[in-house]
Parts: C-alpha cells; sequence; structure tokens
C-alpha cells in the first residue's frame, strides 16, 4: 500500500518487471524462455509496429493463453495516433478483443484511453511513452484520466524519474534497453513527409537512419557527404539505449517496470538481451549489497545488432558522442540455428544461416551461460551425412550436448 506524505508518497520496495518486446509468436514465446515477466505485443492494426508481424485475433487468444500459463503478463498495443477516420474501425477492433484478458492496453492517443476507459471500464491502461509525459505532474493527470502506468518519456533524467515515483502513486515503467527514435520521445513526422509512411500510425521506415549528404543550392547533383569529426556532426540517427551498468539505480527509484524496445528485432536480439537483464536484475534484487556487474554481461550485449550504446538522457543531457552517425549495424555475430530439442547423438536445429562442418559456434541459452564447439559433423532427419545446411533446413548436429528447445546458436563474423 502506497502512504501519502504530503505531496510525497512512500512505495513499497518491489521487484520491477522485466518487460520484453513480442513481434510474433515465436518472439513471445523466446521472450518468455529467456525470463521475461510481461511482453507486450499488437494485433493487426493501430499498433505502432505494424510491420513487425504481429498477431492475428485467434493469434492473440493463444499467446495471451500460453503467456498466462507460464505466469507472464501480456499488455496489448493500441498506442497508434487516431484520426477522424479511424475512431470507427477502432472502435469495431477494441470490441473485437476486448473479450481476450489481456493484463492491460497500451495507448497514447488521449482519445483512445478516453474509449477505452469508457467502453472497457475496470481494464487496466498503461500509458504509451508516445505520449511524452516527463514530470509528475503530468503523470498525475494521466493517473486522473484512469491510467494505471505511464511509460515515461525517454527524455528524462534519473534524478527526474526518482522524483517523479515520490509524487506518484501509480506505476512507472522505464526504457531501458534498445533503438531510441531521433524525434521527441519518439513522435516523428520525417517517414510520412518523405515516403508518405505515417510513423504515428505504426508504418515508420525509419529515415534517421538512412545516408545523407548536403547539396549546396546553386550546385545541384553535387553532393557533400556529411563526415563526423572529434565535435560530432548533425543529428540523425541516436545510437542505442543500454542501461544495465544503471540498473541498481533505476531499482532505487522505485520504478516498476524494465522496458526492452524490439519487436521489430529477430529472436536472437531478443534473447540475448532478456537473459542478461534477468540475470542482472535477478541478483542485484537478490543482494544489493554484493551485486557487482559482470563485464561479460557488457560483452554479450555487445554482441547483438546494434548501433554503439548510450546512456541517452538518464545521467544528463547526453554530448555529441551520445550519438551514432554512420547509418551502419555493429554485428559481430550472426544467428545461425535454433535448437528445436535434444534427440540421440545431439540436437535437433532449425536453421536460419548457413551452417557447414568446422565452423566455430556458441549455444546460448537462459542465464548469462554460453558453450563454445566446433561443429565437427551433422545430418539431416535421416542421418545421412551433410557437410552444409542451409536456412529453414531441419538438421541434427551431432555430437552437441546440453542444450535444449529455444537454445540459439551464432558464429562469430570474420573478414
Amino acid at each position: 500500500m502506497v502512504e501519502t506524505q504530503g505531496e510525497r508518497v512512500t512505495r513499497p520496495r518491489v521487484k520491477p518487471e522485466l518487460l520484453a518486446p513480442a513481434g510474433n509468436m515465436e518472439k513471445l514465446k523466446v521472450a518468455i524462455r529467456y525470463g521475461a515477466d510481461a511482453v507486450y505485443l499488437g494485433g493487426k492494426a493501430f499498433g505502432l509496429r505494424n510491420l513487425a508481424g504481429n498477431f492475428t485475433r485467434l493469434e492473440l487468444d493463444e499467446a495471451v493463453a500460453y503467456a498466462h500459463a507460464h505466469g507472464v503478463k501480456v499488455y496489448l498495443t493500441v498506442n497508434a495516433f487516431a484520426d477522424n477516420d479511424d475512431l470507427p474501425g477502432l472502435e469495431r477492433y477494441l470490441s473485437e478483443v476486448a473479450d481476450i484478458p489481456f493484463d492491460a492496453f497500451i495507448a497514447a492517443d488521449p482519445g483512445v484511453v478516453a474509449l477505452i476507459a469508457e467502453r472497457y471500464p475496470g481494464r487496466d491502461i498503461h500509458l504509451s511513452t508516445q505520449a511524452n509525459t516527463t514530470n509528475w505532474r503530468a503523470a498525475r493527470f494521466w493517473q486522473a484520466q484512469g491510467v494505471k502506468r505511464v511509460n515515461l518519456a525517454r527524455e528524462m533524467s534519473l534524478d527526474a524519474i526518482r522524483e517523479t515515483a515520490q509524487r506518484c502513486d501509480m506505476e512507472l515503467e522505464v526504457f531501458i534497453h534498445g533503438a531510441m527514435c531521433i524525434s521527441y520521445s519518439g513522435r516523428c513526422l520525417l517517414s510520412s513527409a518523405m515516403t508518405g509512411r505515417d510513423a504515428n500510425k505504426g508504418e515508420c521506415t525509419q529515415p534517421c537512419r538512412w545516408n545523407y549528404s548536403i547539396v549546396e543550392e546553386t550546385r545541384p547533383g553535387e553532393y557533400f557527404p556529411i563526415h563526423e569529426d572529434e565535435s560530432g556532426t548533425f543529428i540523425f540517427n541516436s545510437k542505442d539505449l543500454c542501461l544495465i551498468e544503471q540498473l541498481p539505480a533505476l531499482v532505487e527509484c522505485g520504478v516498476d517496470s524494465l522496458k526492452i524496445e524490439g519487436r521489430m528485432k529477430g529472436i536472437y536480439y531478443a534473447a540475448s538481451v532478456i537473459r542478461i537483464y534477468r540475470e542482472a536484475l535477478d541478483r542485484y534484487w537478490e543482494d544489493p549489497q554484493g551485486y557487482q556487474l559482470k563485464p561479460e554481461w557488457l560483452e554479450e550485449l555487445a554482441k547483438v545488432s546494434h548501433r554503439g550504446y548510450t546512456t541517452g538522457f538518464l545521467l544528463g543531457k547526453p554530448r555529441d558522442v551520445d550519438h551514432e552517425y554512420l547509418s551502419c549495424y555493429v554485428r559481430n555475430f550472426e544467428f545461425v540455428a535454433l535448437v528445436e530439442k535434444e534427440v540421440e547423438g545431439g540436437v535437433q536445429v532449425v536453421v536460419r544461416n548457413r551452417l557447414q562442418a568446422g565452423d566455430v559456434l556458441e549455444v546460448i541459452g537462459q542465464g548469462a551461460h554460453f558453450t563454445r564447439f566446433t561443429l565437427s559433423a551433422m545430418t539431416d532427419l535421416d542421418g545421412v551425412p551433410l557437410t552444409v545446411a542451409h536456412p529453414n533446413q531441419h538438421v541434427i548436429l551431432t555430437g552437441v550436448q546440453g542444450a535444449g528447445e529455444f537454445d540459439l546458436i551464432r558464429r562469430e563474423k570474420t573478414g
């Protein structure tokens, strides 16, 4: 129970949930396998990741049933910004999914928040970061509108998050890892203006990640590249957020949910990131005084595709070095296979990237452990020896022990 002392509140110390993305059913199962306490996902409309695959009406039923059977909560995103013409379709969509026992709806548009509160009283509403909540009075305003939880804007510092937690008796959520939009808390008009695809309705083409040059108006056709120097340059492309080192401070702030971005990322990204934050959060919660950041956690996070890492605004306004001016990703490792099950003599996998005998591979599973091995032999499902396996083939890697369903196999890139 939260106690109010004037304008301050005393929060009980509660372990934050780890909230993970689920762009489709496979990603949902992987998120749960690797330690998510809750997942957020979208249907086929009115979310902000329309290109993520997402879930049909029947798949939403299956997803919620599967997650709840594993003790995991499910939040449905309806965080697109609606035009007048969208409202009839939105009402039909909400009526179609209203009987699914989601643990909360995630919304950003005040009209959508009001519609859910009016038509479906008693259903929890979480406010998306798209609503740009940057102070405690704004959080209190949304609470008065029936919102249970606010995802605070990424522009907020640690001190601002702490003060908001001290002044609000509602749930607070913060992003801790993943891509950051260069526009204000993700509100972006650039995609719509350049391509006709509205980022605020889930169709972002990520033009902030493209390469740009400058053209001087009296020299049409002459393109001057934008170079980075020691002072930095114009901001188009932010590094990815990574707050693994600040996790203890966020826990002690009183934050209720730690959110990972990435519904459009692959299962290798999801598994790799979730398992590291899961172990870090558990270890800190069990022994705050003895907790130490493991260097291997940072090494593992560096192995997933990213644009370089930054702490964003958490420790104050970022300097130029917190922005990435090259649009390319850092990809040191590649995901090559997903373990389906253990079989006699090895493991059965589905291949995602070309495999061949002699490859040096790593198996990663739950927790932060991984096992390195050299692929000495593999067969097809009939036992026929193979030297090469191609994407979507189901093969058996012989001699591999100790791997289980949803473990991942990766390979370091060379050259």
